[in-house]
């Protein structure tokens, strides 16, 4: 059987010199599939997530993309390679406006990147009314969008996204899984952590359970849901 496109597989780690978080986790997503991890507060999601783009030390543990070892790279590095992140909290430039975002995130190219910001506008049509706005006095749904918009700059093979619906509406949030779904049907791998677990495994490839810092749970979305277990442990029930 073929390895998976980005696969993080056995690691285990924390920050620093710290206790490890991580307990022989492994992540897996292939090209254009999107895996979703969820589980308890405290159990480890985020880290397993920042501990794919490089963000802190292994202990144990490699992680791969398209077959290549990157175990060792930056996050810097990563993002050359194809990864982007988009991180739950100040994942914009607030001061700047939504073109001014979006330029930014094209920060490692050396092309003509107007294709790429007409191609954001048309996935998240209010960017383009609020193009010259200040990122800062937009919604809270709206940032996620130039957020997601930012990285999607760098041309990624792989998109990260922790909690991309935090404190969201519900509406907002309908819209956001539907944009997610989108930019995944183009070929690019979806990785997000998320705390609205049920509408998010509804339409997830592949989904995670997390039990402080190890895989409680591995399986498709809707084989997720239809888990008992799982159901009653982390979804009430």
């Amino acid at each position: 059987m073929s390895e998976p496109f980005l696969i993080g597989e056995n690691m285990t780690g924390g920050y620093g010199t710290g206790a490890d978080i991580l307990h022989g986790c492994t992540l897996a997503v292939e090209k254009g599939e999107i895996a979703v991890i969820v589980g308890p507060n405290g159990a480890g999601k985020s880290t397993a997530m920042k501990a794919v783009f490089g963000m802190l030390n292994l202990r144990e543990g490699t992680v791969k993309l398209g077959g290549e070892d990157i175990t060792k790279l930056t996050p810097q590095a990563r993002v050359g390679k194809g990864m982007g992140f988009v991180p739950q909290t100040s994942n914009i430039f607030t001061s700047m406006t939504v073109e001014e975002n979006l330029e930014m995130g094209a920060f490692i190219r050396k092309d003509d990147i107007r294709e790429s910001i007409e191609m954001v506008y048309d996935l998240f049509p209010i960017l383009r009314d609020k193009r010259a706005q200040a990122a800062g006095e937009l919604s809270g749904g709206q940032r996620q969008q130039v957020a997601v918009g930012r990285a999607l700059m760098t041309f990624p093979k792989v998109l990260m996204l922790d909690e991309p619906t935090a404190g969201v509406s519900p509406i907002v949030m309908d819209e956001l899984f539907d944009r997610i779904i989108a930019i995944a049907r183009t070929g690019i791998s979806i990785l997000m952590v998320e705390q609205n677990a049920r509408p998010a495994l509804e339409f997830a490839d592949k989904g995670y359970v997390l039990v402080q810092g190890a895989n409680g749970f591995t399986g498709t979305g809707k084989a997720l849901l239809a888990n008992p277990e799982v159901r009653k442990s982390f979804l009430g029930g």
